[in-house]
């Protein structure tokens, strides 16, 4: 309907990005993710990879990404994105400290992770940590949340860490 009515290519884009948010509200995480790339491909050639706009859909396909486990892929876009949003927004916003939460949880969540990746995710949050607890206070949401993935982080890299004596 928004098509037929001469709606800007903007417009058309919040109304996906409303659409997908219903969809992730009703469980149905799979059309959400079929419309947060969409929406993200078409930000990308829109505002290129720089701009709020696409940082921000890359962060709700990424959340939809990791929310169905496809770790790979959402660390693939989370490489390129949070570099773009330190830059664009710097260390101390919101929706970087957001992504770089996103970013470790991609890493530690995954079945798959490597020691490595377990190491980078707990470092991810140790740095993003001190940030968000100075900009935000300690009972910030997005603070206790840093602070629980740092806390999951180093859990889930001490079950696949060697102790000292073992072979």
């Amino acid at each position: 309907m928004m098509k037929r009515i001469g709606a800007s290519e903007e417009q058309l884009l919040d109304v996906q990005t409303n659409l997908a948010c219903t969809y992730a509200a009703l469980g149905r995480l799979d059309e959400a993710l079929s419309v947060r790339h969409d929406v993200y491909s078409a930000r990308l050639k829109l505002d290129g990879e720089e701009q709020i706009e696409t940082i921000i859909a890359a962060n709700n396909y990424a959340v939809t990404l990791k929310n169905l486990e496809h770790f790979e892929e959402a660390r693939s876009v989370l490489r390129k994105v949070v570099p773009a949003a330190r830059r664009v927004l710097g260390e101390s916003d919101s929706l970087t400290l957001k992504v770089g939460c996103i970013y470790g949880q991609a890493l530690y969540r995954d079945a798959d992770a490597t020691l490595d990746d377990l190491r980078e995710a707990v470092t991810i949050f140790e740095e993003i940590e001190p940030t968000a607890r100075r900009v935000m206070g300690g009972t910030h949401p997005i603070t206790t949340g840093i602070e629980l993935q740092l806390r999951n982080a180093r859990a889930a890299l001490a079950r696949e860490t060697p102790s000292p004596g073992s072979p």
